[in-house]
């Protein structure tokens, strides 16, 4: 057998009459081409049936332990010129890295001889030493002799400054009767003798001080004595781990159409956070492409599709196809693709071309607009145009920052927009202050039981696949949404959202995520299903004019 067939899958279906792609996917946007669609259909038929290994991906009511799990399929044509697909999963599977039917990882990290396995067996028992000497005797009872004498030195210190501060007002009021009752030149040898009582309890606090530093300092010595062998164990531990992960990091070597291979270290050198992130070239796509690669199979279209439960912090549908992500694999896969013609990346087109902004309200400090959809806001890295540059050309004497709160690119509705920067000012408080009322309506992709409610889950970047938001109880931001149904029909709900915090996301992340309402705005192609626009507008909303101060309120219906 060649070494080819072993991944290589053959269609189960007749794929005659189906047209092969004419430029390989932009993996980072895209809308899978029918026959990854077909392919990936395949794969999920085995993994349906499959009877060779156990994982649970929690599709049958079992949730404990349950792990959803990236698959990949890559459209590739061999040397027979015969169109086939490959099949991958993201880092491990029912905890293997090698399953029948998939292809291999690009490094074996856990190979049985391997440095990896070596290393990690010193770096645990360098870890069970330093656990050990954690607890020895000696050095707890240098750390409770530090902190006793800390402790005793803030009491005598503070017990002191007390006795001053009763000595100050004693004093003066000393003074104060002095001055009142004895002749001049008695009243000046009483101040004397006071001031020279203050200098007195002044030099008594320093060499308290000074007695008590010493105390420290030698208890610290003893500890610091004590923990030499565990510091140079910890620098040990330190040293190995970091060693060991620059090794990986050489290992992971992918390659390009043109047979060129570059390690993970050199791919990740020119870009913002220069380590790779942890899993980096463990995602099905550089498995997929490295594989193809390898046994010289010509890569056609890629599509990748969450299978399982949902994970807990990132919005991941049953089925659903999504991108790769952009922070582990956007350098890995640019050089993969090096050579290989490309769809257009879409990301780059300009999506207001030919759009008009409504103007709803005017007067000569501040607008009321209407934003269509895929409309920037403000000008994004690639893309320049937006309501801010629209504004600015519109109106060239207005002075601020314009724009006084920001939409989604894919969001429609009421924005304001500052023409002065004390307007500016005035308003920006108002949101500060969230005094600002608003209303969304949006089309849930789904059946909402309930009629009304709030949802409160804390919001984050997730570095690793920007602008995704990752719902994190840790590190993330409060993020709370006040809604209720307007509609339910053919599936969907119509749905009035009243968002009571501003998060970058926020109100496509509580629809969509499984302790929110668990079902996604229809035609969200970050957290849901591409559709011919996001359902979700800005319909109405109230604040107070940032001059008059006159209470203001408009809306402008939804367009679906």
């Amino acid at each position: 057998m060649l070494l080819e067939e072993s991944y290589f899958t053959p269609f189960k279906a007749s794929i005659q009459g189906m047209d092969l792609p004419e430029r390989f996917t932009f993996p980072f946007y895209y809308q899978p081409h029918p026959l990854c669609i077909l392919a990936a259909k395949e794969l999920q038929d085995y993994l349906k049936t499959q009877q060779e290994w156990q994982h649970n991906f929690g599709l049958n009511g079992n949730t404990e332990n349950a792990a959803g799990k990236m698959f990949g399929v890559l459209l590739v044509k061999n040397q027979r010129g015969e169109v086939g697909y490959l099949s991958a999963f993201s880092g491990k599977l029912a905890d293997k890295s090698f399953l029948p039917r998939f292809v291999p990882p690009v490094f074996d990290l856990f190979a049985e001889k391997g440095f990896f396995i070596s290393g990690q067996k010193t770096l645990n028992l360098l870890t069970e030493e330093i656990t050990a000497l954690e607890k020895s005797p000696s050095i707890n009872d240098c750390k409770i002799a530090l902190e006793n004498v800390e402790h005793n030195a803030d009491l005598a210190i503070k017990t002191h400054r007390a006795q001053m501060i009763a000595g100050r007002k004693t004093r003066k009021l000393q003074r104060v009767k002095a001055e009142l009752e004895l002749k001049h030149d008695d009243f000046l040898i009483l101040k004397e003798q006071l001031s020279q009582q203050s200098i007195r309890e002044k030099l008594q606090l320093r060499d308290l001080t000074g007695y008590w530093q010493e105390k420290i300092s030698h208890a610290q010595e003893k500890l610091i004595q004590e923990t030499l062998g565990l510091e140079a164990l910890r620098k040990q531990r330190k040293d190995l781990s970091a060693e060991l992960q620059q090794k990986i990091f050489t290992q992971y070597r992918f390659l390009n159409t043109a047979g060129v291979q570059k390690s993970l270290l050199t791919l990740f050198q020119k870009t913002a956070q220069i380590i790779p992130p942890a899993g980096a070239g463990d995602c099905a796509a550089p498995k997929l492409l490295q594989a193809a690669f390898k046994t010289g199979l010509q890569p056609l279209a890629l599509a990748e599709f969450w299978w399982g439960s949902s994970p807990k912090s990132e919005i991941r549908k049953h089925l659903n196809f999504y991108p790769s992500c952009q922070g582990k694999c956007q350098p890995i896969l640019e050089h993969m693709l090096d050579g290989i013609e490309l769809d257009d990346n879409p990301l780059l087109a300009n999506p207001a071309a030919g759009k008009n902004i409504d103007i709803i309200y005017q007067d000569e400090v501040m607008l009321v607009i209407n934003k269509p959809a895929e409309f920037l806001s403000v000008p994004g890295k690639n893309i320049k145009d937006s309501v801010y540059l629209r504004i600015q050309q519109a109106y060239p004497e207005a002075k601020g920052g314009l724009i006084v709160h920001r939409l989604d690119m894919s969001t429609s509705g009421l924005m304001l927009i500052a023409l002065t920067k004390e307007a500016h000012k005035q308003l920006q408080k108002q949101f500060i202050k969230r005094t600002v009322k608003k209303r969304y309506v949006a089309l849930l992709d789904g059946t909402l039981e309930a009629d009304s409610g709030v949802i409160d889950l804390p919001l984050r970047l997730d570095v690793d696949d920007r602008p995704r938001q990752l719902v994190c109880y840790e590190h993330g931001r409060n993020a709370s949404t006040k809604w209720e149904v307007i509609e339910r029909n053919n599936k969907q709900t119509k749905v009035y959202f009243y968002p009571l915090t501003g998060r970058t996301h926020q109100l496509r992340v509580h629809s969509a995520h499984v302790s929110g309402l668990n079902a996604p705005i229809v035609g969200d192609d970050l957290y849901g299903k591409a559709s011919n626009r996001l359902h979700l507008h800005a319909e109405w909303i109230e604040f107070n004019h940032p001059v008059t101060k006159e209470l203001m309120s408009f809306q402008v219906s939804e367009e679906f």
